[in-house]
């Protein structure tokens, strides 16, 4: 029987350090210009480490969770810019399927579709997704706030939306879309392609909008690496 062995990504250092400091039996390994730490959590084998920012970076990390440390599935954990109107600041997105909003290789195929693969949407394990609904809704029965759990489509670029015209014209082609971020869509490609079942979740950082540098940087401080290290405590602990 394969041994179990989960990978946990965070899209931001302060959500990492709060997980990290959950980790028993825990050992770090430089690789590739970013650090993994493996441990334990709750008797399970995990590890741990910053995806770093964008698309590229994010695939090179789930890669080598995959190929060195041979991951048997993904949790990956970060923030986003809420799209849709009802999103709210504090509210949590669990990807059902992720998109990358910036491929194009239009008139070779259809806007959104990755080439070679005939997909757009990839879409995330049923368990994992079922079991980060609980651990989330757990984690909010902690709170003295009450911030909404959506579940639906992700959507993921090389960019960080700053500006309401931006978000306006996004909502236009794909009004679906729950929320935005830079990294999602791409480590959910590599998992597709290696067979690795994985959940995507994110916590509504900022609105997509002109306010977004502040919001942002205000609830990376403050929020996200609680909510983070909450959330695994219920999943495994």
């Amino acid at each position: 029987m394969e041994e179990r062995i989960v990978g946990i990504m965070g899209a931001m250092h302060e959500e990492i350090h709060a997980i990290v400091a959950l980790l028993e039996q825990k050992t770090s390994h430089v690789y590739g210009m970013r650090t993994y730490y493996t441990g334990t959590l709750g008797g399970i084998n995990v590890v741990v480490v910053f995806s770093r920012w964008g698309k590229v970076a994010a695939a090179t990390t789930v890669s080598s969770l995959i190929l060195k440390f041979k991951i048997t599935e993904l949790f990956f954990i970060g923030v986003a810019g809420g799209i849709s109107p009802s999103l709210k600041i504090g509210d949590i997105v669990i990807a059902t399927q992720l998109l990358q909003h910036d491929m194009d290789a239009r008139p070779l195929m259809p806007r959104y579709e990755v080439p070679l693969l005939e997909k757009t949407y990839f879409e995330g394990a049923p368990g994992l997704i079922a079991g980060m609904e609980r651990a989330v809704g757990a984690m909010i029965a902690t709170l003295d706030t009450t911030p909404v759990i959506w579940k639906g489509t992700i959507a993921s670029g090389d960019k960080f939306f700053a500006h309401l015209a931006d978000k306006e014209s996004f909502q236009k082609d794909l009004s679906d879309v729950l929320c935005v971020e830079m990294e999602g869509a791409a480590v959910a490609q590599v998992c597709y392609e290696y067979a690795i079942p994985f959940v995507v979740v994110r916590i509504i950082s900022d609105e997509a909008n002109d306010q977004s540098h502040t919001d942002f940087q205000a609830f990376i401080e403050h929020v996200s690496s609680r909510y983070a290290a909450g959330i695994f405590e219920q999943l495994f602990l």
